[in-house]
């Protein structure tokens, strides 16, 4: 058996469909060619070459790669690793059946396999850092084969995804302490930096704003934004960690009734309704729940019908929200969370 990365969309883009349908699909756009049709890899190359004329012949490659394994190499059986760009999370599945190509498509989604996805949104904090990085690579789908990673994944599902313990983590202390860093500087640049880096910062978070120390984070970046704000004391809140509204004295609009969960289970749907009941009692105007391990995916898909009821925070969201108010944050807490902004090369491309 192996364990297969797949992302869906540089942004996310195709989640939920992957989600929705049980499947995976290779989402390049204009690749209308059955796979199995194809004699070999050097085939599926020369039909790249015809559909992306533009691309580098390095491109093609690395591209030919990627779709050679989803079509000819995964099996029923294996595992797949989603890193979810909507949510801080990653999702688990199992492959079902072979290799499907629809010639009708639509574009992009010509080739899937069936998949079951067994393990909900499991935030990425439940992971030590040496299978971050393994499942931090570019590219769109590859083996995952560092770190032993395949077995203490499947340990964890065993243990319903509870974290490594330290004595099944000690045999690998060694290995792990070399595997952090990348052997060479290819392998660094296929790398997802920017995410490994978020990893970094939301163990600090966890380290140093627990429980209610993270309504005390959220209540800090609502005054940056401009709002005035009241938070419960820590235990029963009635409903509402925070009340904020605008204006100085707080009596202006929006009025936000506001709950945080900082637990590592993903709130569920009867969660956001209670928010909103509480929003009613407080004659607030709106809602934001701020869940720390994300949203189980009907509170995300259902969404649509509270769109002016209801804002959701994940730990994504509000770490992007962290990055852009932190130089407005009181001193205390940037001392308790030093973050300094580092610039680096966006852009992937081969050359």
């Amino acid at each position: 058996m192996t364990l297969w990365l797949i992302r869906a969309g540089s942004r996310g883009e195709h989640e939920q469909k992957f989600l929705d349908e049980g499947k995976v699909y290779v989402a390049w756009d204009g690749l209308n060619v059955d796979l199995k049709a194809l004699a070999d890899r050097q085939a599926l190359i020369q039909a790249m070459e015809q559909r992306y004329p533009d691309e580098k012949p390095k491109a093609l490659i690395n591209w030919s790669s990627q779709v050679w394994s989803f079509g000819c190499e995964m099996a029923a059986g294996d595992w797949v690793v989603m890193p979810s760009k909507i949510q801080s999370g990653l999702y688990f599945g199992e492959l079902k059946g072979n290799y499907h190509y629809e010639a009708s498509g639509p574009d992009p989604y010509f080739h899937w396999r069936e998949i079951n996805w067994f393990s909900g949104l499991v935030p990425r904090s439940a992971f030590p850092q040496d299978l971050l990085y393994s499942f931090g690579a570019f590219l769109t789908i590859c083996k995952v084969q560092r770190n032993d990673a395949e077995a203490r994944v499947r340990a964890m599902a065993a243990r319903q995804w509870q974290p490594e313990t330290i004595s099944a983590f000690a045999p690998r202390s060694v290995a792990v302490a070399q595997s952090l860093a990348p052997s060479d500087e290819g392998e660094a640049s296929n790398v997802d930096l920017e995410e490994l880096a978020a990893d970094r910062i939301v163990r600090l978070i966890e380290a140093r704003f627990k429980g209610h120390g993270l309504a005390e984070l959220v209540e800090a970046i609502l005054q940056a934004e401009g709002y005035t704000t009241y938070r419960s004391p820590e235990g029963a809140d009635g409903g509402a960690d925070i009340l904020a509204a605008g204006g100085e004295l707080g009596f202006g609009a929006p009025s936000i009734c506001v709950e945080v969960k900082s637990g590592d289970t993903p709130a569920d749907r009867p969660m956001v309704d209670k928010l909103i009941g509480a929003g009613q009692k407080f004659n607030a105007e709106t809602c934001l729940f701020v869940s720390w391990a994300g949203f189980k995916s009907n509170v995300q898909k259902e969404l649509a019908r509270d769109f002016f009821r209801v804002r959701l925070w994940s730990g994504k969201e509000l770490l992007e929200k962290l990055f852009a108010h932190y130089d407005k944050l009181p001193e205390e807490m940037r001392l308790a969370l030093p973050l300094k902004r580092v610039w680096m090369v966006a852009s992937q491309e081969l050359d």
